[in-house]
């Protein structure tokens, strides 16, 4: 099988020439017990995937990359009797096992063991199974290795879906979804007539602007410095929209003393710094985003307890991805979260590299790839 593999991070920009994706055959590696082959049909690509590539992330090398997408299960390995050949799946990047502290907590997106495996390369239930022809170890990307043929993935990386939704469209909802309306929903618990500044307006962003949006007499305010990115905020459902210069002037004439939540989907530490300014007594600041991690903030202690304000870190949303993929796919058939707004275009996965300078210079929203030969 084609798989696309990383050797070398720290990859400066522009991505293209130094094409730092490296698209091998491999062998298929078989499902072990808990495990699932599946077939990838269609996967995204996202700035986590960016992030390992420029060195903001680091993980271990080399590694098949790629981890938000969609397929079709080939095979199942013992003990896995919920999922059955031919049944379609939306991948998610943490693996949650269900007993740890986290898990137990009702907070699987920060389950304990699928955080070491992710960090190590490896699968919830053993050692990374992928290899190159002559046995070389190559890690997993946070258990999923999306950008290639097929995957073998923990039972527990998968959430079963009807068989008649799109790929195009069941492929964002693994991390882009979860994350942004995750974040909305389940961090911040955004209340009915509140007020909502988001800040970086790429998939994940977006798909926050529009779980505010459905949310009864919200105010949504969309932050992004591309113009193009401002106005498909407002076709998401933002009231407002403008540069990160506009941000104070829209809030201070949209809200009475101040945003309700500033959600941060930037991964900027300048960022956060200046949604805390933005936020009205008592408001919450979530950061979504991933800054690199020498960045620091730098902010007045006397915020939060003279103040009530909120700093809420959120990670794939704090979503429960059994019961929130289901539960926004619905919203999507209602037409509520119209996320097919946000699929800029589907390629051939050769056209990986080439897409990488597209996604850091904001030209995409969401690139997504078909493994069709």
């Amino acid at each position: 099988m084609r798989a696309a593999v990383l050797r070398a991070a720290a990859v400066p920009a522009p991505y293209a020439g130094s094409r730092p994706l490296s698209l091998e055959m491999v062998p298929v590696p078989e499902p072990r017990p808990g495990e699932l082959l599946v077939r990838i049909a269609r996967a995204s690509l996202c700035h986590s995937d960016l992030s390992v590539i420029n060195g903001s992330r680091i993980r271990p090398l080399p590694m098949a990359l790629g981890h938000e997408a969609t397929g079709v299960v080939e095979h199942v390995g013992d003990g896995v009797d919920d999922v059955r050949a031919g049944d379609h799946v939306v991948l998610v990047f943490v693996p949650s096992c269900g007993s740890c502290r986290a898990c137990s907590a009702g907070r699987p997106a920060l389950c304990y063991p699928g955080a070491e495996s992710n960090g190590s390369g490896d699968l919830l239930h053993g050692p990374a199974v992928l290899r190159t022809p002559d046995g070389n170890r190559i890690n997993h990307h946070l258990g999923v290795s999306a950008f290639a043929d097929y995957a073998v993935v923990a039972r527990e990386s998968v959430v079963v879906i009807d068989d008649d939704v799109p790929f195009d469209i069941a492929a964002m909802f693994g991390c882009a979804a979860l994350t942004g309306i995750g974040a909305v929903l389940n961090t911040a618990a955004l209340r009915e007539g509140q007020s909502v500044v988001v800040f970086g307006l790429g998939a994940v962003g977006l798909m926050a602007v529009m779980a505010a949006a459905q949310v009864p007499g919200t105010t949504v305010i969309a932050i992004d410095p591309l113009p193009a990115k401002q106005d498909m905020a407002r076709r998401c459902g933002a009231h407002h929209a403008g540069a990160p210069d506009d941000a104070a002037r829209l809030v201070g004439e949209a809200t009475d003393g101040g945003a309700d939540v500033v959600l941060e989907a930037v991964g900027s530490a300048r960022v956060l710094e200046a949604g805390l300014q933005l936020l009205a007594r008592g408001g919450a600041l979530v950061s979504v985003g991933l800054p690199h991690p020498d960045q620091e903030i730098t902010t007045q202690a006397l915020q939060f307890a003279g103040m009530g304000r909120r700093l809420l870190g959120s990670y794939m949303g704090d979503a429960v991805p059994e019961r929130d993929i289901p539960a926004y796919l619905d919203l999507w058939r209602q037409g509520v979260l119209p996320v097919e707004l946000l699929h800029t275009d589907t390629r051939p996965i050769e056209d990986l590299n080439e897409s990488l300078d597209a996604l850091a210079e904001g030209r995409v929203v969401r690139r997504i790839f078909t493994l069709d030969k």
